[in-house]
């Protein structure tokens, strides 16, 4: 079978939906592909910056590295910003819908609001922001999670002095996550919060 007979899914036989799956499945396994060349597309999109949103996404991850952080965390901060060019107005629910079935909780929900963390630090010089937009998330278990992210790793990854790592350096960890089972009790586990900065690991790592 080359392709499915069916016009409409609700025709479909067992057959061809095994079929399907198969085809999903080969192209599911190339997901990291995909999303790495996303990032290098990254160079290419919003501009203004001292550094590009690849740039931007590269330095993120290295101080996440630098800082001891284990690979869900890494990975997150690599791809935080993934949906800037298709998705430039809920770019953090995009990223965060990519990563959400192959990192931890605590990692997706970071990712998903960082957008309303950052606007701590500028939504009072722009026309209609919200500087205090994170209270919303007031109470939430990982709104101390998320702040850290942002004051760490986020805001501050901008600069086009900062001796950061290759994206090369990152990509073994972007497959081993995406190679992972989708959706994994032992990988979401659901209010487990690993710390960002882990001390012993950062000294080893320097």
């Amino acid at each position: 079978m080359d392709k499915v007979n069916f016009t409409q899914m609700k025709d479909g036989t067992a057959e061809e939906y095994a079929f399907l799956t198969e085809h999903e499945t080969e192209y599911a396994s190339h997901t990291a592909d995909r999303l790495l060349k996303a990032l290098v597309e990254l160079d290419e999109s919003l501009s203004g910056y001292q550094i590009t949103r690849l740039g931007h996404s590269v330095q993120s991850a290295t101080r996440a590295w630098r800082d001891g952080a284990d690979i869900d965390w890494v990975v997150g901060a690599l791809l935080h910003d993934i949906g800037d060019i298709y998705a430039p107005y809920n770019h953090d629910e995009y990223a965060a819908a990519i990563l959400r079935p192959f990192v931890r909780e605590q990692v997706a929900w970071c990712v998903q609001t960082h957008g309303d963390f950052q606007m701590l630090y500028y939504g009072d010089k722009i026309p209609g922001g919200n500087q205090h937009k994170r209270d919303r998330h007031k109470g939430h278990p990982y709104f101390d999670d998320c702040a850290e992210f942002c004051e760490r790793w986020d805001q501050a990854s901008f600069d086009p002095d900062y001796d950061d790592l290759s994206l090369d350096f990152f990509v073994g960890m972007v497959r081993e996550v995406f190679a992972r089972k989708p959706y994994d009790p032992e990988v979401i586990r659901p209010g487990a919060r690993e710390p960002l900065v882990v001390e012993n690991v950062a000294v080893a790592r320097r």
